[in-house]
C-alpha cells in the first residue's frame, strides 16, 4: 500500500492549487491551445511528477480529416469468413458521441456540442433520434441544459435493462454550474428521464458528482443491476492528482443504484475521507463501460497521454495507478513512470503504445459475424499523435480472455472513431468524432472468397 501513501501525500497542495480554475481539462491532446509552457504557472516550473507536466506537447500537426463521402465503402477484414464488408453512412451529425437502440429499431445518438456552427452560433449538446433510418431534423425534447465546451457536453445515453417496463433513459452530461470566478463550468452529472415515444419527460438529475474540470463520461449497467459510470479527470497539469484523491470523484468510476443512490455494499461506503460512490480510482479518461457477456465483468477503455491507452477490467476498490504509473509517455516524450506498475495498483488488460486515443468499446456477441465472437471492438481518434489515423480495432481473445491478435480497420476512411456498438440486428454501428460526423453501419458485402 506504499503507492496510496505516496499519492495522498502529494494531493493536498496540488488539489488546492487547481480548485479555482474553470473549464474542461486538457485531455487527449485537447489542451494544446491553452498549454503555455512550463513557466506559465508557478506549479508548472517543477512538476512533482511527470504526469503533472503543464506543457502538453510540441506544436501539433494540424491537418483536418478529409470529408467523409456518401459511401457505401467497401472494406476487408482479416477473418476470411468476413473478408468482404460494406460501410454504410446512416446519418450525418455534429460531433456524435454515443449510441443507444430503442426496441422498435430507432436509434438515439448524443451530440457532444461545443464550438460554433457556420453562422457563428454556439452548438448545443443534445440528443438526436434516427427513425426508420432517417435523422429527425429536430433534437429530442426534454433533455437537460448542457455545458458544451472543450471536451465537455452531452456524453453517454443508455437504456435501463428493463426499458420495456419503465421506459427509463439515462444521460451522462456536463451540467452548467458557476465556476466561482464569474464564469461557468461543467459538472459531470447523471440524469434519468422517461421516454414517451417522441421525447424525454420527467427528466431529473439523479447523481451529481460535484466534479468540474472533467472530461469524458460513460455509463453502463452491470449484471448486478447496478449502474457504473466513469468520471474522467483533467489529462495534464496539477489537476492529475485528483485521480488519486479519494475525496474527489474526478478520475474514478462510480457504482450506483438505478435511481442514482449509492449501494451500501460499495467498497468505500462509510470510510472516512472517501466519496461513497467510488467503485475504482486512479483513472485518467474513461471512454467506455462495457459488460463482458461471458464473465459479467465491466471493461473500461481509458486514454493515456502519448501512449499508455488501456483496457481495464474493473474490480471493487481497485486503484489503477494514474497519475503515478503508466505505460505511456507525456506529450513531450518523457515517460510518465520508469515502471508501469507499483504494489497496490491493478495492471491493464490491454495496452497501446503508441496511443490510438482509444474511445468507445463493445463486445461482439451477435449471429451475423460469427468469426468475430470473443472480439472486443474499440474506436480510436488517432495513432501516435498523427492526424488522419483514426480507426476501429478488433481485439480477438482466446477462451481465457487472453489477447490473440489486433486488427486495425477503417483506416482508409481517415475518420476519428468515437464510439462503436453492436446493434440488435447483429451489425456494428459506430460514430465518427468529427464536427461533420456520421453514424456508420458495418454489414456483410457478399460471400467470403473461395478457398484456394
Amino acid at each position: 500500500m506504499a503507492f496510496v501513501a505516496i499519492g495522498l501525500a502529494a494531493i493536498t497542495l496540488d488539489a488546492q492549487q487547481g480548485q479555482g480554475r474553470a473549464g474542461a481539462g486538457g485531455g487527449q491532446g485537447a489542451g494544446r491551445a491553452q498549454g503555455a509552457g512550463r513557466g506559465a504557472r508557478p506549479e508548472c516550473v517543477n512538476p512533482k511528477i511527470p504526469a503533472a507536466e503543464c506543457n502538453v506537447g510540441a506544436t501539433p500537426i494540424n491537418w483536418a480529416d478529409p470529408p467523409l463521402g456518401d459511401g457505401p465503402f467497401l472494406i476487408e477484414s482479416a477473418r476470411p469468413e468476413h473478408r468482404n464488408l460494406r460501410v454504410v453512412v446512416v446519418a450525418r451529425l455534429r460531433q456524435p458521441w454515443s449510441i443507444a437502440f430503442l426496441p422498435e429499431g430507432d436509434i438515439l445518438v448524443t451530440e457532444r456540442g461545443g464550438g460554433v456552427d457556420e453562422n457563428k452560433r454556439p452548438i448545443p449538446g443534445q440528443l438526436r433520434i434516427i427513425r426508420k433510418g432517417v435523422l429527425d431534423p429536430n433534437p429530442v425534447a426534454g433533455t437537460p441544459q448542457v455545458h458544451a465546451a472543450g471536451l465537455q457536453g452531452m456524453m453517454d445515453v443508455v437504456l435501463h435493462p428493463r426499458f420495456a417496463e419503465n421506459h427509463f433513459v439515462y444521460l451522462a452530461y456536463h451540467k452548467p454550474v458557476p465556476d466561482g470566478a464569474g464564469g461557468m463550468a461543467g459538472e459531470t452529472t447523471l440524469a434519468r428521464g422517461v421516454w414517451n415515444g417522441t421525447a424525454l419527460t420527467d427528466v431529473r438529475d439523479i447523481f451529481q458528482s460535484g466534479a468540474t474540470r472533467t472530461e469524458s463520461s460513460r455509463i453502463g449497467f452491470g449484471r448486478d443491476g447496478m449502474l457504473y459510470m466513469s468520471i474522467s479527470a483533467s489529462g495534464t497539469g496539477p489537476d492529475v492528482f485528483r485521480s488519486a484523491d479519494p475525496n474527489d470523484y474526478a478520475g474514478k468510476t462510480v457504482r450506483l443504484r438505478d435511481d442514482g443512490t449509492i449501494p451500501p455494499d460499495n467498497p468505500f461506503v462509510n470510510k472516512p475521507g472517501y466519496k461513497p460512490g467510488i467503485y475504482t480510482l486512479g483513472h485518467r479518461n474513461g471512454h467506455s463501460m462495457s459488460l463482458n457477456p461471458e464473465t459479467g465483468q465491466m471493461w473500461m477503455t481509458e486514454q493515456g497521454p502519448n501512449g499508455g491507452d488501456e483496457v481495464n477490467i474493473l474490480k471493487p476498490g481497485a486503484n489503477y495507478g494514474w497519475p503515478f504509473v503508466s505505460n505511456g509517455r507525456n506529450y513531450m516524450g518523457p515517460k510518465v513512470s520508469d515502471v508501469p506498475y507499483q504494489q497496490g495498483t491493478e495492471q491493464p488488460h490491454v495496452v497501446w503504445v503508441p496511443s490510438i486515443a482509444v474511445t468507445g468499446g463493445t463486445f461482439y456477441a451477435g449471429d451475423v459475424f460469427t468469426g468475430w465472437k470473443r472480439s472486443y471492438f474499440v474506436g480510436g481518434l488517432r495513432e501516435g499523435e498523427t492526424p488522419r489515423t483514426g480507426q476501429l480495432q478488433r481485439i480477438e481473445f482466446n477462451e481465457k480472455w487472453e489477447e490473440v491478435r489486433r486488427e486495425p480497420m477503417l483506416r482508409e476512411l481517415h475518420q476519428r472513431i468515437r464510439d462503436v456498438r453492436q446493434g440488435p440486428d447483429g451489425l456494428l454501428y459506430l460514430v465518427t468524432g468529427e464536427p461533420q460526423g456520421a453514424l456508420l453501419r458495418i454489414e456483410p458485402a457478399g460471400p467470403p472468397p473461395a478457398s484456394r
